[in-house]
């Protein structure tokens, strides 16, 4: 396969994963705060115009909306690096370590997310931007600092990814120097 069949595979891959995990994502967040959804998210992506019949449904679509994007700048990143770096012959082994570097850092940082939301933000009572009619206003903070804190997950992971890339590219080019 050439390498740009490579890059679009990659890209596609990471845009439905990010959009996997943004379902996911919206679901656990959901069960923290329904109010996250029904009082800010669901006005945020246009939704309350159109009624909401099935809001657990509602907030996994705003999750892949919310995320799709996101996989296709870590593919795209994650796909330039390795077709310059590798040859095509080991680019899926080396796109394969990148991508679940980029998700496992996404997936911890949304549980770190929960856990700095519960044992310092609520203990700080900062004066967020909660909407008046939110009722469990902690909750609404937990699941506001789980999505914060996925966001900054993505982009560490992308940042680790590149740093096996390069440490791997060091590998093979001290394992072909000797």
């Amino acid at each position: 396969m050439k390498k740009p069949i490579f890059i679009f595979l990659t890209i596609f891959v990471s845009i439905i994963l990010a959009g996997i995990y943004g379902v996911i994502h919206n679901q656990l967040s959901y069960s923290i705060s329904e109010e996250y959804f029904t009082k800010f998210k669901f006005k945020q992506f246009g939704f309350v115009e159109y009624g909401l019949t099935t809001p657990r449904l509602t907030s996994g679509v705003i999750g892949f909306w919310s995320t799709w994007w996101f996989g296709l700048l870590a593919g795209l990143v994650g796909s330039l690096i390795s077709v310059i770096l590798f040859e095509i012959s080991i680019f899926k082994k080396v796109i394969i370590g990148y991508i679940m570097r980029v998700f496992a850092t996404t997936i911890l940082f949304g549980f770190i997310g929960i856990i700095v939301g519960k044992l310092v933000l609520l203990n700080l009572n900062l004066n967020f931007s909660i909407p008046q009619e939110v009722v469990h206003k902690d909750n609404f903070t937990v699941a506001g600092s789980m999505h914060n804190f996925s966001y900054l997950g993505g982009l560490v992971g992308i940042i680790f990814g590149i740093i096996y890339q390069i440490k791997l590219k060091r590998n093979f080019q001290t394992v072909n120097n000797r």
